[in-house]
């Protein structure tokens, strides 16, 4: 039987669900509890401010064995249709299930709600926004995510492809030995750089986070707004995600580079958060007093942390140019610096990045990273 989610002990098998199916994969990162409790409550994640969510559960014999998440973004729908997204497009996400059996009575669920809504075509999964894990696992099953990434059981590919899905788009995510220093033809495009008095890259000031978290967001905004999948970022869910990650926010890790005075590119470098929840939180959410303590402490001062690069953006007007180009190589060299120095890191990790996001990849490849990573993005007329 599959029904919505309708009191709050549904809520709560929703949420505990997916550690309970997760708990044997070595790979597979607990996220905190109360984390998962705001990312699909209303009161917690702003996302809910401009989507419509249909949270479903699976039972046999009064056992919880599967869930899913169907919504709705009003901002995704009035975007332009040639980019992803536009009139007509649905998601679903947040699939869990014992079987396939059960994943395709889930996902057709879905999809009849969301044809009740008028939707006319599905991208799938997104848990939820496509700020937050887009796409499913499909390549890298065999290393831990980094911070903000998903990761999912190989069957579950076979399960969503067996009810007519296709590839929309691969996004990719590139691992680095941040050790090493990078090739010398990007040396000096960063050493020209340093020369160039137009030029200024400087980490964020922690004592302006909103001003600087503005800053970012405009820029943000305006530097992904042709790309695929592209949806607006609300003030509110900035702020919400600003507030989120602030614990885990350096001056030395986050860049913002200046043209002239003005802000015109941005690089956000967090430490692997999920490196120390992999071995504190538990399999059910909930940290010990002790991993309490030991959580506490490396977010204070992470040590030996790898780092994952979740976005940047450099102003469309300069997005053809080699400015753009030399930017961002300036701010990767200057976090690689602050990531070895002062937090003993050793691998870095950049994306997701589109598949056919030929700047990005190329400046990936300039930089000796390599993929490790696949997440698909699946489409499907309703």
């Amino acid at each position: 039987m599959i029904a919505p989610v309708s009191s709050k002990a549904d809520f709560g098998a929703f949420i505990d669900l997916s550690y309970r199916l997760n708990a044997h994969d070595p790979n597979w990162v607990p996220q905190l509890r109360a984390e998962e409790v705001a990312k699909f409550s209303a009161a917690g994640n702003p996302y809910f401010d401009h989507a419509r969510v249909h949270l479903l559960l699976a039972r046999q014999g009064g056992k919880v064995v599967g869930r899913i998440a169907a919504h709705i973004d009003e901002l995704a729908l009035t975007q332009p249709a040639e980019q992803g997204m536009g009139p007509g497009t649905g998601f679903w996400g947040a699939l869990e299930a014992e079987d396939g059996a059960i994943a395709a009575a889930l996902i057709a669920a879905a999809e009849q709600w969301l044809r009740d809504q008028g939707m006319t075509r599905v991208l799938a999964p997104m848990n939820l926004s496509v700020w937050e894990e887009p796409g499913l696992l499909v390549r890298g099953h065999d290393h831990p995510p980094m911070v903000m990434m998903g990761h999912h059981q190989p069957q579950v590919q076979g399960w969503i492809e067996g009810q007519g899905y296709t590839s929309a788009k691969t996004l990719y995510t590139y691992d680095l030995d941040i050790t090493q220093e990078f090739p010398p033809l990007i040396q000096k495009i960063v050493a020209m750089g340093e020369k160039n008095s137009r030029i200024r890259v400087r980490g964020v000031d922690k004592s302006k986070f909103d001003q600087e978290a503005a800053t970012i967001l405009d820029i943000l905004n305006d530097a992904w707004s042709d790309n695929w999948g592209f949806v607006p970022i609300t003030d509110k869910e900035i702020a919400h995600t600003g507030k989120k990650l602030k614990p885990l926010v350096r001056e030395d890790l986050i860049m913002i580079a200046e043209l002239d005075g003005e802000p015109v590119a941005f690089m956000m470098t967090l430490p692997d958060l999920n490196s120390i929840q992999h071995r504190t939180v538990g399999k059910h959410g909930k940290p010990s007093l002790l991993g309490w303590i030991k959580l506490g402490l490396w977010i204070l001062k992470p040590k030996n942390a790898d780092m994952r690069v979740p976005l940047m953006g450099v102003r469309k007007s300069l997005q053809a140019s080699r400015m753009a180009s030399q930017l961002a190589f300036m701010m990767i060299e200057y976090i690689r610096r602050a990531s070895v120095k002062n937090y003993n890191g050793k691998r870095g990790e950049i994306g997701w990045v589109l598949d056919d996001n030929q700047g990005m990849n190329a400046i990936a490849d300039a930089i000796n990273s390599k993929v490790n990573k696949e997440y698909r993005i699946y489409q499907k007329a309703l």
